[in-house]
């Protein structure tokens, strides 16, 4: 009887064991152990065909269709990088944030074929980064009809080759990102805006402007909104009074928006005062968009006009050398945004009358009040032949041909300057130059009015000997029509944004197209 029970407790223990060892290697998940370079992987060509990026599978053939980011030291770099990427301006959920941080710490127990996917994913997200941040999320040309800036030469496989340089991630990086200065002003403007706290405005309205020494019941609200957005400190009370600090306060406030630093509580001042932070990061983040549809690299001189800002910028080696107020479009006819180089100067042009402005101002006038032509200094041609006003017909309004002969009373004032671009559009001398002092200077049918444009033609023809002021003044009285081609390469740039930086201090314009909101919707989607 001992010999049997001693028996079947060995089998017993055998037993136990057996099931305990049995557990133990279910339990236990084998454990890749990774080099300190890492695991270097082939990937079959059917599992990377699988991706619908053709980038992500040229970059693979590059690397011989093997893993590249498992035995990359920079995998960190660019987990980092994909973690931040809502410092430029980029939605977070149009990436795979989740996934990649999931893997990432679960890396030392991954199987092969789960390394490999990661691998992949890894790329596809800087592949879709690369993408974003160098040429933006939308193509502006299928959005507006008025785009006419030439197409990026930017080749996002060429952006993304650039990771596989030894040592390269900084300098691939910094291919990818825009340069321009203003690029990085919205860049730093986020950062600015990022650090005010989270807060919804209730509108503030008034019948009245609120001037200098006013009493009024907004101005405990305006007050709070000044001290909140940095240009007035914390008073010890907040009272209804307008004092000389709050007067400051909003001088400063009305300079950074592109107002007239009067003090004059108006419309204007209010409407600014009505955006949230939320809006006004929305509005950045629009315009960090469009200096992606931007070029890339401007030339060594060059005219860059902000249309919402009313300037015109000489740039010559990266420097402004000129500044010029201007008057642009008018939202019903709009500035067009485009690109072109600058041909020649027309001193004492002739204006032939455009067809919008016939269809929606001349014709309508006319046809009410003949007189209107000879108010206007409008001469009426057939073909060749002059037509008197009594004689013009309505009827055939559009078949005839509308000119302002050279002089003071020419809305294109006593210059023009030219260039090529399929719009009809032109920089040019005004006969109203009081519409400069105006706040608002969106006044034109597209073309760009220039203040002190006779300045402007004399640097742009750079003549020292047969175009000086005196000699423009002296063919600007002889009131005869004269071209002057111009000897050197000017480029020319109008763009279009609203929002940037300046040192620590946010910078922003009406947007006097309605293009911002629109285009954040659509980023957003």
């Amino acid at each position: 009887m001992k010999k049997i029970f001693l028996l079947f407790l060995a089998l017993v223990l055998i037993s136990c064991n057996d099931d305990r060892n049995k557990k133990a290697d279910k339990d236990t998940t084998p454990i890749v152990t990774l080099t300190k370079e890492g695991k270097i992987l082939a990937i079959d060509s059917t599992v990377l065909h699988k991706s619908k990026d053709s980038t992500v599978i040229a970059f693979y053939h590059s690397n011989n269709n093997k893993t590249f980011w498992l035995a990359f030291n920079c995998r960190e770099s660019l987990i980092d990088e994909l973690k931040n990427v809502e410092d430029e301006g980029l939605n977070r959920a149009d990436f795979d944030l989740k996934k990649i941080i999931k893997f990432e710490n679960t890396i030392g127990t991954l199987s092969d074929k789960a390394l490999i996917e990661y691998d992949i994913l890894l790329t596809e997200n800087l592949s879709k980064y690369v993408k974003k941040v160098a040429n933006g999320t939308l193509n502006p040309k299928e959005l507006y009809k008025d785009w006419d800036l030439k197409d990026s030469k930017i080749n996002p496989k060429k952006l993304l080759l650039n990771f596989q340089r030894k040592d390269s991630f900084d300098y691939a990086l910094y291919a990818v990102k825009p340069n321009h200065i203003v690029y990085r002003k919205l860049k730093h403007a986020l950062k600015l805006i990022n650090q005010f706290p989270d807060k919804n405005f209730e509108v503030l309205e008034a019948k009245d402007k609120i001037v200098y020494k006013d009493t009024h019941d907004l101005l405990p609200e305006i007050k709070k909104r000044l001290v909140y957005w940095h240009d007035l400190k914390m008073p010890d009370s907040i009272t209804s009074i307008y004092d000389e600090n709050t007067l400051i306060g909003v001088k400063k406030f009305q300079s950074r928006h592109g107002l007239a630093p009067d003090g004059v509580i108006g419309k204007g001042t209010l409407s600014a005062l009505n955006y949230s932070k939320k809006k006004r990061k929305e509005q950045i983040i629009v315009n960090m968009e469009r200096w992606r549809w931007f070029p890339k690299q401007f030339e060594k001189e060059y005219i860059l006009i902000n249309i919402p800002d009313y300037t015109l910028n000489v740039v010559k080696k990266n420097d402004t050398i000129r500044t010029h107020r201007i008057i642009v479009g008018k939202s019903s006819r709009s500035t067009p945004i485009l690109y072109s180089k600058l041909s020649y100067v027309v001193f004492n042009p002739t204006w032939t009358l455009p067809p919008t402005i016939l269809k929606e101002d001349v014709i309508p006038a006319a046809t009410k009040n003949r007189d209107y032509f000879a108010t206007k200094n409008i001469t009426i041609y057939n073909g060749n032949i002059e037509v008197s006003p009594d004689d013009w017909n309505p009827a055939k309004a559009k078949s005839y041909r509308y000119v302002q002969p050279p002089g003071s009373s020419n809305s294109l004032g006593l210059v023009k300057i030219m260039f090529p671009n399929k719009h009809s559009v032109y920089l040019h001398d005004t006969n109203s130059r009081g519409y400069f002092g105006r706040e608002n200077r969106s006044l034109s049918s597209g073309c760009v009015r220039v203040q002190n444009p006779f300045e402007l033609t004399e640097y742009l023809l750079e003549d020292s000997i047969n175009w000086t002021k005196a000699k423009i003044d002296e063919v600007l009285a002889e009131a005869e029509t004269k071209n002057v081609y111009f000897k050197k390469d000017i480029y020319l740039h109008i763009l279009y944004w609203t929002a940037w930086s300046e040192g620590d201090k946010l910078q922003f314009r009406d947007d006097i197209y309605r293009l911002d909101f629109d285009l954040y919707k659509k980023l957003r989607n």
